[in-house]
């Protein structure tokens, strides 16, 4: 998509962090936006700080991991503007614990948000979007689509599965005239870090406590993300790698597949070792 002026652009998890700047951003662009969250107050916030964008802005409450309310967004994106030209699935939660001692049911949320919320968000909105005549979906994966970490394998899981569900998207979707873009964020200062669900208390979680230390002292700012996913809608980017570790891991695994993974858990041990010395 060449312009965005006068675009309507739909938002997941616009409540806070990479959807709120992706929402501040794409107005300034010129798009009419439709903005979704679970958190309603957060949702609010977001809809007054574009109060004088001077774009239409539509809030609803809506749950990704909820089938039925997916099926049900559409219609009042439809209501509100008329038409869709980008959906942006960004709604993410994570949940930390080593596999063995993670429930089923806290690994089938993070997939319930983080993969089924994309299924769902493109399958309901592509019928729209063809309908417009052109159009682009942007699903966020992560650095973590790219390479594995311990403590976090619900997250690899579902950020490893868009990954490749936005490449056979594209592969789809190319022909009528629909972009797909896969982005890959690393180290960004979201709420994703302070809300995840930390279940196991053993040896992981000190390093999960410092992953997420590292994610709000150190991490690079929503808007970052925000103007890569604009740069990406312009530029019909297939993929998208935003910040210089997650640049840096796709080399390593491209370079080193299966040795990396090795060289991360070299990387842990050492963390834990520092970390149980005091």
């Amino acid at each position: 998509m060449k312009t965005l002026q006068d675009r309507v652009a739909v938002i997941t998890g616009a409540g806070s962090g990479i959807g709120r700047a992706t929402a501040l951003a794409l107005a300034k662009e010129g798009c009419d936006l439709a903005l979704s969250d679970i958190n309603e107050a957060g949702l609010a916030e977001t809809a007054s700080l574009l109060g004088d964008s001077g774009r239409k802005v539509c809030t609803h409450r809506v749950n990704v991991a909820v089938r039925k309310e997916m099926e049900a967004y559409p219609e009042k994106v439809l209501a509100a503007h008329g038409r869709v030209h980008i959906v942006v699935n960004n709604a993410g939660v994570a949940s930390g614990a080593n596999f063995e001692d993670q429930s089923l049911d806290a690994f089938e949320r993070v997939l319930a948000v983080n993969l089924y919320g994309v299924i769902y968000g493109s399958k309901v909105f592509i019928p729209h979007l063809k309908a417009a005549g052109e159009g682009h979906i942007v699903n966020i994966s992560s650095i973590l689509g790219l390479m594995p970490a311990p403590a976090l394998s619900a997250y690899c899981t579902s950020k490893f599965a868009v990954r490749g569900f936005s490449q056979c998207l594209w592969l789809e979707l190319r022909e009528h005239n629909i972009g797909v873009t896969a982005i890959h964020p690393g180290n960004i200062k979201t709420n994703i870090s302070a809300t995840a669900a930390v279940e196991e208390i053993g040896s992981m979680r000190g390093f999960f406590d410092e992953f997420k230390k590292a994610m709000e002292e150190k991490g690079a700012e929503p808007s970052t993300v925000a103007k890569a996913i604009v740069k990406s809608i312009k530029g019909n980017r297939q993929r998208t790698l935003v910040t210089a570790e997650t640049v840096v891991m796709d080399q390593l695994m491209r370079w080193m597949p299966t040795g990396t993974p090795g060289v991360i858990a070299q990387v842990v041990r050492a963390g834990k070792k520092r970390m149980a010395a005091g």
